[in-house]
């Protein structure tokens, strides 16, 4: 059985480089291999681990519908189901010590629940070759109220260190709840701390009904890194965010 780790919170808290920084934490401490889930339709958790993304459910999504209207006919005369559920698996990014599978957007008009609903599905599936998962929810509660989210062991919720990014987590803990999701654990990070100010946001978190599992610092290795487009999982051993997140997830007991 995989442990299951997803992360949620509204947009521009660093939630994907949070992500990453889990990736590489479970690969070098917990010895992998990982499943790397992007649920999120504005892909980019392939950039923070440093690879490149060939198909994304969606796309499939819709080369499957094509090849119904078309009435083509599939290889080795597979039903749609297998056909399917081999493009899944020839999507899946490989790389040293962890997989990537993303979700991206449909290509025509529409809502993202069918691709949501078949991410939820693969990630079942694909989940059982894996001791850890991780999933990269999009930003806000829709994915929650669309049960993206489930069967999850922990939860990070990712804030930045503002007043309206706690509420917004408080929210969405809230919303766990109402839903009865099953998950075994939620906790906040707020991301993108500046120097001074903790006792706010820990007195914030609390007032939100959140345990706060720790305050991720500002960190312009960061910030150099995104603005050369080089990858997340590449930063320094010593880089004050890698090694708070690094703090933060051995505190959490993740077997």
């Amino acid at each position: 059985m995989s442990f299951l780790i997803a992360l949620a919170g509204k947009g521009g808290t660093g939630k994907t480089s949070i992500a990453g920084l889990t990736v590489r934490y479970l690969m070098e401490r917990r010895r992998g291999p990982v499943l790397a889930v992007d649920a999120d339709s504005n892909a980019c958790l392939n950039e923070a681990l440093g690879v490149e993304v060939h198909a994304t459910v969606g796309q499939l999504r819709e080369s499957s519908l094509e090849t119904i209207r078309s009435g083509s006919d599939r290889p080795g005369g597979m039903s749609m189901e297998e056909l399917f559920e081999y493009q899944i698996n020839q999507a899946l990014i490989e790389a040293k010590g962890f997989d990537l599978l993303v979700m991206g957007r449909p290509e025509g008009p529409g809502c993202y629940c069918a691709a949501n609903n078949i991410i939820r599905k693969y990630t079942d599936i694909l989940s059982e070759r894996y001791p850890y998962v991780v999933i990269d929810n999009e930003a806000g509660m829709e994915h929650l109220s669309r049960r993206t989210t489930h069967r999850v062991d922990l939860l990070l919720i990712v804030s930045d260190p503002t007043l309206k990014g706690i509420q917004t987590a408080g929210r969405i803990k809230d919303l766990v709840d109402e839903l009865k999701l099953d998950i075994e654990r939620s906790v906040l990070i707020v991301n993108r701390v500046p120097e001074g100010g903790d006792d706010t946001l820990l007195r914030l978190a609390s007032d939100a009904g959140l345990q706060c599992a720790g305050l991720v610092p500002q960190d312009d290795n960061i910030y150099e890194y995104d603005l050369q487009g080089r990858p997340l999982i590449e930063l320094p051993g010593d880089s004050p965010a890698l090694v708070k997140v690094y703090s933060i997830l051995e505190g959490l007991d993740i077997p």
